[in-house]
């Protein structure tokens, strides 16, 4: 495991942001959730100070380390039309000097709102399809047009859910350690795998003795478990570590209760737990992501799933520009 941590800690990685976010207590939220609630803690990657924060942020300071080092000119990834990972994308692009092309499954806005409003602001060249379905093939066309005009371009999956792109995650892990707490469960928003992936290897590589829950924003269970193991799986050949090592021999727990009638569709659940943490904390939720992981995790504790002397960590992983999409 010495030999995997070390691996990992050494992977090329573009600083994009200061490290560590907050970590903080929610003490007027436990008082509003009343006796029996467990500790509850935050982890604020909403406040990375690069292109206004969130998860994609460390997932991308390692995925753009191997962009440079194959000498891209240019930055290819897709995403929905309110894509928080097309976002940071395209302003990683502006800060490193390269062309980024967003490939965007939806119409295009006559006046831009959120996120997209965002990706015009950071110079993102944005080519609209009509259904995810019609990304992948349309990434591989932009490359080829691109290859024609004698660029290099760099094709990012998806939320750049790779096994890089998890490395990345998984090495902000030690700041739970440096912070001094012992999360019992850390609960998160999940959907297309990489953060869960990085926080399930990161726990198991630095050994922090903790359940992953991910609740997740659009893919069912199933779908998510098996991209997570797949991920996991080749996150361990990445860094060279043994199954077990990298937390694949441990359940993989995503909940898909708390998607609604949708991928960004907000719920009742969610709308009330984003109006109680701004209520009690001052602290901002998305409608996407983070609201609904939040609704999950508040759904736990009334119901008594966790036990009062538990540790009870939510790592937010922003998102808020889709307030005001």
């Amino acid at each position: 495991m010495a030999t995997a941590m070390a691996t990992l800690r050494a992977l090329p990685m573009v600083p994009l942001a200061p490290h560590p976010t907050p970590l903080d207590r929610l003490r007027r939220l436990e008082a509003a959730l009343g006796p029996g609630c467990p500790s509850l803690f935050i982890k604020r990657d909403d406040l990375l100070s690069f292109a206004m924060g969130g998860n994609k942020v460390r997932k991308l300071q390692t995925t753009l380390a191997a962009a440079r080092a194959a000498g891209a000119d240019t930055l290819v990834t897709c995403g929905g039309l309110q894509s928080n990972h097309c976002r940071v994308t395209a302003a990683a692009g502006a800060a490193l000097g390269l062309k980024v092309v967003l490939v965007v499954n939806g119409a295009e806005q006559a006046r831009p709102t959120g996120n997209a409003l965002l990706d015009r602001l950071f110079g993102a060249d944005i080519r609209y399809v009509a259904s995810r379905d019609a990304r992948a093939a349309t990434m591989l066309r932009v490359a080829e047009e691109l290859e024609v005009q004698r660029r290099r371009p760099f094709l990012i999956p998806l939320g750049a859910s790779t096994p890089l792109g998890a490395a990345g995650f998984a090495r902000g892990v030690e700041e739970i350690l440096t912070a001094g707490v012992s999360p019992t469960a850390i609960v998160h928003a999940t959907s297309s795998g990489g953060t869960q992936a990085g926080l399930i290897a990161g726990c198991a590589l630095f050994g922090v003795k903790t359940r992953v829950i991910g609740i997740s924003a659009d893919e069912s269970t199933d779908a998510l478990t098996t991209i997570v193991h797949r991920l996991l799986s080749d996150l361990a050949a990445l860094v060279g570590a043994s199954a077990a090592g990298i937390g694949l021999e441990q359940d993989i727990e995503v909940d898909d209760q708390f998607v609604g009638d949708g991928y960004g569709i907000p719920t009742p659940a969610s709308t009330e737990v984003l109006e109680l943490v701004a209520r009690t904390e001052g602290i901002v939720l998305d409608p996407v992501y983070t609201a609904k992981a939040m609704a999950g995790l508040i759904a736990r504790v009334r119901s008594g799933s966790f036990a009062p002397d538990d540790r009870v960590l939510f790592w937010h992983t922003g998102g808020q520009a889709g307030l005001f999409a």
